[in-house]
């Protein structure tokens, strides 16, 4: 609790650093706008003098003015970018804790939270709370001046000022509406873009290329009304509120033009109303405003910025198991025995049901049944990344827990059915920038493949595996799983949509690894993989 209050603290003081300077750099047009007041005076009465200090004064003003404020952006961006990036690392941090797919929203809403939806937030913390302290001070500071001077002008004040808060409050609740609306178009827009590019390369073969476009076309014209929705709200209050400021401002011009021409005799308390009284209220009365319509142009920030904070507070509402392991870095664990003792996983539709099972170094056992039966469950129940709901997996006769399950899978190589790239070389899409084993990358059969490429291992890749074939993409995976030499291997439907030799390849591969002494678990319905281990178990969907 202390590590996490203590950065909340320290951004806590920068945003009340920063809105102090920013109040006092507002302070200083105070006397500035006595300076004028004086030199406009002097010079419609002719009684000027030491113009040249007066100029220097108003100069010395003006340059700590700018300092002031300079600093209290530097102070308030700070705070912003820190409350960013803290709300930014615990969604990182917890995603990658996880075992479980979010509720929340796919990929694509995730990645929109933590990147555009959270930026939606800098706004609000450079601009809404310094403009909220700026109100409590400033305008009353002035008003408080005016009172002094003239009673008439500070009843126009009084008149006029309140109306810009009650205006931004009604109009934002219309702009609060319209910017959630506007974030959860922005979430399913990346959602489908997410999904989409996932299945590219079958969309293309089934030619289903404009149907794509079509959807793409009408999600983007859905957000682009959304976003309207929102701008039209923004410039209709921001008329509104100019109006209201423009009126008070006129009607003070106006009684101090009559009562310096001596048309009227009111509005002061007693004496009249001298040209440097008079020009000093003309200069303060637009500051008066200014603060509150800052605010007001600020509370649109912070209409998006609830919308940001709701869909936080969904994400993290969305309590799912967190994946077994304390997440460090560690060396692998020696590997003896694995057992399975009466492990349930329960799903929201249904409820898996898997054997008891036992294998040791050197085994190699097949997990088919048909889909929805819970084959990858079972891996992921294996290595640790799932959680079961009854029973226990038994790594070296230990129930696995959190003490042993980053060791656990330091141990651990992993084939996933889809291949997954990095934009990087092929180096670093198999052994992560280390160099590569030649026995690893002959037993995964990527030898060949290496020669055909133009920069051999250096060969730069797509994010989708581009510059590979499919078949390609699936030895490297295997040599990705093999790199570190794991003691178990999980493959999940290692020869799947492969051609006969290609698969035949991948076969041969995971057989040389169990020749060698490893242990391999895969799921599959290669009737040729399965003939080819030692043990096979079946699964049927759970009830």
């Amino acid at each position: 609790m202390d590590d996490q209050s203590k950065p909340q603290r320290i951004q806590s003081r920068a945003t009340a650093l920063g809105g102090g300077l920013a109040v006092l750099a507002n302070l200083i047009w105070l006397a500035q706008a006595w300076v004028i007041a004086t030199v406009l005076a002097g010079l419609l009465s002719g009684t000027v003098s030491q113009i040249w200090l007066s100029a220097m004064s108003f100069l010395g003003l003006g340059i700590l003015r700018a300092l002031l404020n300079r600093q209290a952006q530097a102070a308030l961006s700070h705070a912003a970018e820190a409350e960013i990036q803290r709300w930014r690392l615990e969604i990182a941090a917890t995603e990658a804790a996880t075992a479980d797919v979010s509720r929340f929203g796919g990929a694509g809403s995730i990645a929109a939270l933590t990147t555009e939806k959270l930026d939606a937030l800098r706004p609000f913390l450079l601009r809404y709370k310094p403009a909220r302290m700026r109100v409590l001070v400033v305008p009353p500071i002035i008003l408080a001046i005016t009172v002094w001077y003239s009673w008439a002008a500070a009843v126009v004040l009084m008149a006029a000022g309140p109306l810009i808060p009650v205006f931004m409050a009604l109009i934002g609740w219309a702009a609060k509406e319209a910017s959630a609306q506007q974030m959860v178009k922005i979430g399913s827009l990346n959602d489908l873009l997410a999904d989409r590019l996932a299945a590219l390369a079958d969309l293309t073969l089934i030619g289903a290329g404009p149907q794509v476009i079509d959807g793409f076309s009408t999600a983007s014209d859905t957000l682009r009304n959304k976003t309207m929705a929102v701008l039209r709200i923004a410039f209709l209050s921001s008329t509104v509120l100019e109006l209201f400021s423009a009126l008070g401002v006129a009607m003070i011009a106006v009684w101090v033009g009559f009562a310096l021409l001596g048309e009227i005799s009111w509005g002061t308390w007693g004496s009249p109303l001298t040209p440097l009284v008079g020009i000093y209220l003309l200069l303060l009365a637009p500051d008066f405003f200014q603060p509150l319509r800052d605010l007001a142009a600020a509370w649109h920030d912070k209409s998006a910025a609830d919308a940001v904070k709701e869909d936080f507070g969904a994400w993290k509402r969305d309590a799912r198991p967190k994946m077994m392991g304390l997440g460090a870095i560690t060396s692998p664990m020696d590997f003896d025995c694995l057992a399975l003792s009466k492990v349930e996983v329960r799903h929201p539709d249904k409820t898996l049901f898997f054997p008891d099972l036992k294998i040791g170094p050197g085994d190699c056992l097949a997990i088919k049944g048909p889909s929805g039966a819970g084959k990858t469950t079972l891996l992921r129940v294996i290595a640790g990344l799932e959680i079961p709901s009854r029973g226990a997996v038994l790594v070296n006769g230990v129930p696995l827990s959190d003490v042993q399950a980053d060791g656990w899978r330091a141990s651990i190589g992993w084939m996933p059915q889809t291949p997954r790239f990095l934009g990087r070389s092929l180096r670093h899409n198999i052994g992560f920038g280390v160099s590569l084993d030649q026995r690893i990358l002959h037993r995964a059969r990527v030898s060949h493949v290496l020669d055909t490429l133009p920069s051999g291992d250096l060969t730069q890749l797509g994010e989708s595996g581009a510059g590979l074939s499919g078949g390609e993409a699936r030895r490297v995976t295997l040599a990705r799983a093999l790199h570190r030499n794991p003691s178990i291997l999980l493959a999940d439907e290692p020869t799947a949509d492969l051609d006969t030799e290609t698969a035949q390849d991948i076969i041969n591969g995971l057989l040389d690894y169990v020749a060698d002494g490893g242990t391999l678990i895969t799921t599959t319905h290669d009737p040729r993989l399965i003939e080819q281990m030692d043990h096979v178990i079946k699964l049927d969907p759970g009830a």
